[in-house]
This record gives C-alpha cells, sequence and structure tokens, in this order.
C-alpha cells in the first residue's frame, strides 16, 4: 500500500524530463561562452517592428489613392438582423484601417427601412463591436438625416435629375428590359420621365404628406434608363474624346444600378423608432448611404465587392448635388471595394436563418413586406444578393415563417440567433470562439479585391491555434466512470502540484487532489483487453496525467438498467506497470470541493451536406438535411477543482475585447485536456456550470 506524503512527489518520468532540460541548457551555456563575440553593427540591430497588415498590399494601396493625415471609415450596418461572420471583416476592416493611418471610424446605423427594424438588433450590434475590441468614434444614425435628406431630394427633383413615377413593378421591369434570368432587352423611359420640375416637386410634397399608400408612387433619380444606344454609337469621324465620352456613356447606361435607381418611397409600416409619425416616406440605400458618407466627412468608404456595380451610382449621386467633383476623389468620399468572407458549409442568408430559428410553414406563406412595398422593393433588388446568400432571391422566393395555414409545418432547428451552431456573431461568441481569434482568421486571409473563400475547418485550425497558447488547461471527464482503489485507505489524499500550462509558468499552478475515489471517462475504458487498444482495460494498467504511479483494472460492475461500466475497482502504487498511455481524471474530495459537476454540449454541423445553401430552401427540403448529431450533450461531466481559479480570472485569453471591459461567461474557457476546448455558456448560473465546446484538439481522431 502506498504512504501518504507529507508533500508532492515528482515522477520517475518527470524528474526524467527536468535532468534532460538542465543538461539542454548548460550545454547551450557552454555553446554561448565558446562562441565568438557578435560584430557591433549586428548587436546594434533593433528588434524588427510587428507588420501591420493595414500597410500591406491591397489596403496600402487603397490609402495611397487618397492619403490623408486623418482617415475617416465608417461600419454602416442595417439594423434589420443579427450580424454575421462576414461582418467580422467588414469591422476589423473598416476600424483596423482607420486606425492604422491615425483616423477614426464611425459606428452608422443604416436605419431608413422602419418595416424591419427592431431595439434588439441595434443593441447587438453594438455590442458586437464592442466584444471585437473596437470603439466608435461616434455613434450616429442615417435617420439624424432625414430633414437634409429630404431637403436634397427636393433639390436634386429641383435640378430635374429626380422624378416620381406611378409604375407598377411589371412595368418598371418592361422599361428596364429585364428578360428574366439575369438577361436584358431594349430600354425605354418611363412614360413620367418628361413630367416638369413642377410637377415633380409637387407631387413628392404630396408623398411626403400621405398622398399615396404603399407600392403606389416612387421618386426615381433621373440616370442613364433613357440614354439611347445612338447616344454612344461611335463613328469613324469621331475624333479620340468623342470616342473616350462614348465608351464611358455605355459603360454607365449598361450598368443595371444607374436604370433610374428608387430614391424615395411609401412604406408599408410608417412608424419609425427614433422620429416617431413624422415621416410617411423614407430614402433608400442608393439614395441615403453615399450623401451620409458626405455628410458625416467620410473620407474612405470601404465595403464588399459586390458594391462595385453600385459606385458608379454612388459617386453620379454626390456629383449631381456638387457634393463630390465630376471624375475626381478629392472631393468627398472615395468608396472602395474588398473581396466578402465566405465560410462554406455556413448559412449566413438572415431570412435562412430565421426559418431555422422560428420555425416555417411550407405552401402557404403570406405576401412579404418587401412585395406589399411594390416597385421601390422592385428597384432596390437591382442585381446585389444579400450578403451571405450565394445568388440574388426575390423574398417571394423564399417562404415566410408564419403562425398559421395548412402547408407543411417545419419547427425550429436552432434554439436562437445565438445558438452555438450558427455562424451570427452572437454565436460565435456564445461558443466561446475569441475575438482577437476571429480577427487574426480574417486578417490571415488577406483583404484584397477578391473573395475569401474558405471551409470551417480552417476557421476551427485557425481558432484552435489561437487557443492552443493563449487558455489554461484542465482534466474534463465527459462520461465518467467511477474508480475505487482497493489499495488505499479511505482518506488517502495527495495533493498534486499541476500547472495551468506546462509551456507557460505566466499562467501559474493549482493543486488538485488525487484520492482513494476518481473519475475517468468511459471512452478510456474497454471491458476486454485490446492490443490496439492503449489505455485501460480488464487486467491491464496505464498511466494517469498529473499523478505519480500508474493504475491496474481489477475489476469492475455494470449498471442493470444501462448496461454501462459504473464502477471499476483498481490499484494504485509504484509497482503497477507503467503502461502504454497516460490518461485524464478527477479526483473526489470534499475538502476540494472536488470534481465540478456540469452538462457539457459538444456541437456539430448543422447539416450533413457541406453546402447548405445549395438545398432546397424554397420547399423545405434543407430541414432533411440536418445532422440529427449537431448537438451531444453530457449531463454528469466533471470538471477538477481548477475551474473554479479560471472562473474567477477570465477573460480567457487575457487580451482583445473582452479585455476592454466587456467580460462575458463565455470569456470562461479552458482546454480540456485530450478532450477539446470549452468555456462557460450564457445559461449557467451560480449552481449549475454549462459548457460548450469551442472546436476539438487535432488529437481528437484516431487516438489510441
Amino acid at each position: 500500500m502506498a504512504d501518504t506524503p507529507e508533500e508532492p512527489k515528482i515522477s520517475k518520468r518527470q524528474a526524467e524530463k527536468d535532468a534532460k532540460k538542465a543538461a539542454a541548457k548548460a550545454a547551450k551555456a557552454a555553446t554561448k561562452a565558446n562562441a565568438p563575440p557578435k560584430p557591433a553593427a549586428a548587436a546594434a540591430t533593433p528588434s524588427a517592428e510587428p507588420v501591420d497588415p493595414f500597410k500591406q498590399g491591397w489596403l496600402r494601396g487603397v490609402y495611397n489613392e487618397k492619403p490623408l493625415e486623418q482617415v475617416h471609415t465608417r461600419f454602416p450596418p442595417e439594423p434589420n438582423g443579427y450580424l454575421h461572420i462576414g461582418h467580422a471583416k467588414a469591422i476589423t476592416v473598416n476600424f483596423g484601417f482607420a486606425r492604422s493611418y491615425g483616423g477614426v471610424c464611425n459606428l452608422r446605423f443604416d436605419d431608413t427601412n422602419p418595416s424591419k427594424e427592431e431595439e434588439r438588433y441595434f443593441t447587438s450590434i453594438k455590442e458586437m463591436v464592442h466584444w471585437l475590441g473596437f470603439e466608435p468614434h461616434k455613434i450616429t444614425y442615417s435617420s439624424d438625416e432625414f430633414d437634409k435628406l429630404y431637403e436634397l431630394a427636393e433639390e436634386l427633383t429641383r435640378r430635374g435629375k429626380a422624378y416620381i413615377c406611378y409604375c407598377s413593378p411589371a412595368e418598371v421591369k418592361k422599361g428596364r428590359g429585364q428578360l428574366g434570368g439575369g438577361e436584358y432587352g431594349p430600354r425605354t423611359a418611363c412614360a413620367h420621365w418628361t413630367r416638369s420640375v413642377e410637377e415633380n416637386l409637387e407631387e413628392l410634397r404630396g408623398m411626403r404628406d400621405g398622398k399615396y399608400k404603399p407600392g403606389e408612387v416612387v421618386l426615381r433619380m433621373k440616370q442613364y434608363l433613357a440614354t439611347k444606344p445612338e447616344e454612344y454609337e461611335i463613328n469613324d469621324e469621331d475624333a479620340p474624346a468623342t470616342k473616350k465620352e462614348k465608351e464611358k456613356l455605355k459603360a454607365l447606361s449598361d450598368n443595371p444600378a444607374l436604370w433610374d435607381a428608387a430614391a424615395y418611397r411609401v412604406t408599408k409600416s410608417s412608424h419609425h423608432h427614433r422620429t416617431g409619425d413624422k415621416w410617411k416616406i423614407y430614402p433608400t440605400y442608393e439614395f441615403t448611404h453615399c450623401i451620409v458618407d458626405a455628410l458625416e466627412d467620410i473620407t474612405h468608404s470601404l465595403c464588399t465587392v459586390e458594391f462595385e456595380t453600385l459606385r458608379p451610382a454612388y459617386n453620379w449621386l454626390l456629383e449631381a448635388l456638387d457634393m463630390k467633383d465630376e471624375g475626381s476623389d478629392k472631393k468627398g468620399p472615395m468608396q472602395r471595394e474588398y473581396g466578402r468572407l465566405n465560410v462554406e458549409g455556413t448559412i449566413l442568408s438572415k431570412r435562412r436563418i430565421a426559418m431555422l430559428v422560428e420555425g416555417t410553414i411550407i405552401g402557404d406563406a403570406p405576401v412579404s413586406n418587401e412585395t406589399a412595398d411594390g416597385v421601390a422593393g422592385d428597384l432596390e433588388e437591382l442585381t446585389l444578393a444579400e450578403e451571405g446568400d450565394d445568388e440574388p432571391e426575390a423574398a417571394s422566393e423564399v417562404t415566410k415563417a408564419v403562425t398559421s395555414g395548412t402547408g407543411r409545418k417545419i419547427p425550429p432547428a436552432v434554439g436562437g440567433w445565438d445558438d452555438p451552431r450558427l455562424f451570427t456573431l452572437v454565436a460565435l461568441r456564445r461558443r466561446g470562439v475569441p475575438p482577437g481569434a476571429l480577427k487574426k482568421f480574417v486578417l490571415d486571409l488577406g483583404v484584397t479585391k477578391a473573395n475569401a473563400n474558405t471551409m470551417t475547418h480552417s476557421l476551427d485550425s485557425s481558432i484552435r491555434t489561437y487557443l492552443e497558447r493563449t487558455v489554461p488547461r484542465l482534466m474534463l471527464v465527459l462520461d465518467p466512470i467511477k474508480v475505487t482503489f482497493q489499495n488505499l485507505p479511505n482518506d488517502y489524499l495527495e495533493e498534486r502540484e499541476v500547472p495551468f500550462d506546462p509551456k507557460d509558468k505566466e499562467k501559474g499552478t493549482h493543486k488538485v487532489p488525487f484520492t482513494k475515489t476518481i473519475y475517468i471517462d468511459q471512452d478510456d475504458f474497454r471491458e476486454e483487453d485490446d492490443s490496439d487498444f492503449f489505455r485501460l482495460s480488464s487486467g491491464q494498467s496505464v498511466g494517469l496525467l498529473n499523478a505519480e504511479f500508474p493504475i491496474r483494472c481489477v475489476s469492475f460492475s455494470k449498471d442493470p438498467s444501462t448496461g454501462k461500466v459504473n464502477e471499476i475497482i483498481a490499484e494504485y502504487g509504484k509497482e503497477i506497470p507503467a503502461g502504454r498511455a497516460r490518461i485524464h481524471w478527477v479526483g473526489e474530495s470534499g475538502a476540494y470541493k472536488s470534481p465540478v459537476k456540469a452538462e457539457a454540449r459538444i456541437f456539430n454541423s448543422l447539416f450533413k451536406t457541406q453546402k447548405p445553401n445549395e438545398l432546397d430552401w424554397k420547399n423545405g427540403g434543407y430541414h432533411d438535411d440536418l445532422n440529427r448529431d449537431s448537438l451531444v450533450t453530457y449531463p454528469n461531466a466533471m470538471i477538477e477543482c481548477g475551474f473554479n481559479h479560471i472562473q474567477e480570472n477570465a477573460p480567457w485569453p487575457k487580451e482583445e475585447g473582452e479585455a476592454n471591459g466587456s467580460k462575458e461567461k463565455s470569456s470562461v474557457r479552458f482546454q480540456g485536456l485530450r478532450t477539446a476546448f470549452f468555456c462557460l455558456d450564457a445559461d449557467s448560473t451560480d449552481d449549475r456550470v454549462i459548457l460548450n465546446r469551442i472546436v476539438s484538439l487535432k488529437e481528437d481522431t484516431g487516438k489510441k
């Protein structure tokens, strides 16, 4: 029988490791002592400065196009949904670019559609920007400029560059030559295109005063829809300058973004959360975005690459209102576009996530708000996909969640917008992904004109690498088996001094109890010995992490109701063979409040396929591809008592976002030895510990 030591012992294996380290250190010192002295110049060479990713490559080129002493950018989300992983790139690029060039970045809410906006989205967006470690120079709202925007709408009309249109959606499509499938035929001007400035102003004011219902009328910008092919037809006798102008005109007139886009519309819901019932009409994105950029003195308007086709429209409107000089970026904001972040295997479309969160009824959906808004909705479609969609899709093609009907009822697939199986930022935060890991992932992929297409396993690998050296380590047993040592007394106790990270002394150490009763994982035991199984089995021995001696199984018993092994009788001591592996464990001790009992949740892919966007969302086929094992729960998990120290000293890591004051439960992170990386879930209480798996370990596959 082993005697109770007065102080922690050092195992033979640890002693050998320490001896090797000491020998290596001595050899290195001897080599250094005998080495010739370094030249003085080399000794004086300063250490290399860290590379600023915002001062390299494409981003450096953008700055060089418009170099200013103070850069001013903005992150302008629509408050009509939760941000997703793609927005992490937009936030990082806009805030990081400004900071690197001595400037500032606004958080601007593009709140021009009261039909879709909710307070929860505003709150969440603010939280996510702060969580990622950025502080806005100002928090602004497009609605702050409603008076000025309307004033400029009248001015544009007064200059003969806007007109009132009464066309139906079908008439608009016909006038724009839309044949379907992305094909276009000849275009013709709207029947109302030639109305006088006075008539247009009178009708615009009628719109403002509530004269029209949603879908009946819209203010359109007079851009290039009426341009005739003969106006840009190049003739042999044309001078080079004339040819160049005609080529420019053709490019502009062939751009659907300039086919007289909508500027103001009557919305179905006119009550605005900030301006109340003052307005019956609201400006569109195409009208608002560039003007507010100019009003806020934005210098560099950075957006994703699908907005490149909108850049001519952006410049056209600012030039039309003398807020930008024609053909020059010297005055006013300069728009430039970078590639989106696309992570294959994810669903980022707000419409589709809503179906997963709320459930839906297929085959009996009502008319949506988008179609009820009529011609304005049609004009705003253009050719852009919602960020996260593979292809543009009309709202009417996607079934909406409804509360009644006779169609096929599909239940919710997840627990909410923050369900860790989703890739919204609130979900990634709850899953425990550190904000610094997301920013590093974005920057490692690079910021260029090309879309950054990657896989979920690449994201997981990046997160895993980030966590490896930044979070402490603990022993965690997911599915415990009780192990009782028949050769130890009931009061046996070894205090084992264990580092939180063997490679980082700064994280410190803690004591864990090794007692007569410990717990190991079901995966670490087999009833019959197997030459390919290196852990504990009947009659065989195995080593224990952070314990001095191995253990050997003498016998075991099963729970008659489940057939699972529920207790192992074993022996512990120096006479036990070392075994071929070392497993983790948790000791039972009332004095140490060990183990800490917990529920552990393992999250896997929500879908079986790696391309969920290609599933049949219109008819509900997506539901048939759901992975029934996307959530696996271990209700009786056990953590070693060092968890209490980890919880008290969060956040882990000690940097990036959460260290700025927004300490979330998910910032309690650790590596479960031989298991996975975990964090504390938002539903945890003082009496109930709930863990979420952040990401698996490399060693998960093929473990012996």
